[in-house]
C-alpha cells in the first residue's frame, strides 16, 4: 500500500463518519448525531495530527520544501479546526438547519482540501518517499495506538 492509497483511504473514512452523523440527524436522532459526529471529528484531527506532526516533517525534511504545499494544508487544517468549534455548539444544542449549513461548509472545505493532497502532495510525498514507503505506511498505521 502507498502513503497517498492510506491517507486517501482515511479521508473517505472521515467523510463516511460526517455523513452517518447528518443522516442520523435527518432522522431525528440526535444522541447518534453526536457520537458519529464526535467520531467524525476525532478521526479528522487524528488525520490531521499524523500528516502535521509525522508525514509533514519527514517530507519537509527529506524534499527540503518547507514553505510549500504543506503550509498551505496546515493553513487550511486550521480553518477547519475553527469550523469545528462552531459544529460542537450545533451538535450539542441539536439545532438541525445549523448542523446542515456548518456540515455543508465542513464538506466543502474539505473536499477541496483532500483533492489537493490526493492529487497533488501525497503524489509529491510517495515519489519522495518511495525509498521509506513501507515504514512509513506502518508508522501512519499504528500512529493512534
Amino acid at each position: 500500500m502507498t502513503i497517498k492509497d492510506f491517507m486517501t483511504h482515511k479521508h473517505r473514512e472521515c467523510d463516511h463518519l460526517l455523513a452517518e452523523a447528518e443522516d442520523a440527524v435527518e432522522k431525528g436522532d440526535f444522541d447518534a448525531a453526536l457520537e458519529k459526529y464526535l467520531a467524525f471529528k476525532n478521526e479528522t484531527l487524528l488525520h490531521f495530527a499524523m500528516e502535521e506532526d509525522f508525514l509533514f516533517p519527514v517530507f519537509e525534511e527529506k524534499s527540503g520544501m518547507t514553505q510549500g504545499p504543506t503550509q498551505v494544508m496546515r493553513m487550511e487544517h486550521s480553518q477547519a479546526k475553527s469550523l469545528f468549534e462552531k459544529m460542537d455548539e450545533v451538535y450539542n444544542a441539536k439545532d438541525a438547519d445549523r448542523i446542515y449549513g456548518l456540515g455543508e461548509s465542513m464538506n466543502i472545505l474539505l473536499q477541496q482540501h483532500n483533492a489537493k493532497e490526493e492529487q497533488m502532495l501525497y503524489t509529491m510525498i510517495n515519489n519522495t518517499l518511495a525509498d521509506e514507503e513501507d515504514q512509513i505506511v506502518e508508522k501512519l498505521q499504528n500512529y493512534a495506538n
